[in-house]
């Protein structure tokens, strides 16, 4: 992380809790005046006050140290409502069921959006018996390839990781009505309903 924890970030946290200076401070075994200069960016708080203050502000240390706080609008925990990050150095995916504050390699990842298909990026999706069988006409080189191909229903995700030495192809055993997704290096997340 290249962010420390700001003023305003506190400030803003503090109030959303609905909690005075005075009372954040005596759950941190501070003075209300050391909160009031954190507040005011005349002074920061200690790196052994970081975790605690972020349990006591109810976010994550990332939230905290970077002031991207997020709500994860998702509390049932329908997949279909999930989303995926993708680091751009190492390709690490993550699948979140909800918004939440992700780094990879030392960069904040945004969640994905699916992009419209094109004709060098069009899924072709088959059911043979239980499987859903799907392929590309894409190159797989080792600058240019599909990185994964995902299946997500409201109650599964299921993914399979790629690599340029392989066909972009594979099969997912059936579970219902959801998305499928394929995820190239170069031009982001392709996705069909199914």
């Amino acid at each position: 992380m290249t962010n420390y924890v700001t003023g305003s970030t506190i400030k803003a946290l503090r109030e959303g809790k609905g909690f005075t200076q005075k009372q954040l401070a005596e759950q941190l075994a501070v003075s209300d005046k050391t909160v009031s200069k954190w507040e005011t960016q005349k002074g920061l708080p200690d790196i052994t006050l970081i975790e605690p203050l972020a349990q006591a502000l109810g976010v994550s240390v990332a939230e905290l140290l970077s002031g991207d706080c997020r709500i994860n609008r998702n509390r049932s925990a329908n997949l279909m409502r999930g989303h995926f990050y993708v680091c751009p150095i190492c390709g690490n995916a993550i699948y979140a069921t909800g918004e939440g504050a992700f780094s990879c390699c030392g960069v904040t990842l945004p969640p994905l959006e699916t992009e419209e298909a094109d004709a060098a990026h069009t899924l072709h999706v088959e059911q043979i018996e239980h499987e859903y069988y799907l392929s590309m006409e894409h190159p797989m080189s080792k600058t240019h390839y599909i990185s994964f191909f995902a299946y997500v229903t409201g109650g599964r995700m299921q993914l399979l990781k790629l690599y340029p030495e392989q066909n972009p192809e594979g099969r997912f055993p059936v579970s219902g009505h959801g998305m499928l997704y394929a995820y190239c290096n170069r031009h982001g997340f392709l996705g069909v309903r199914i």
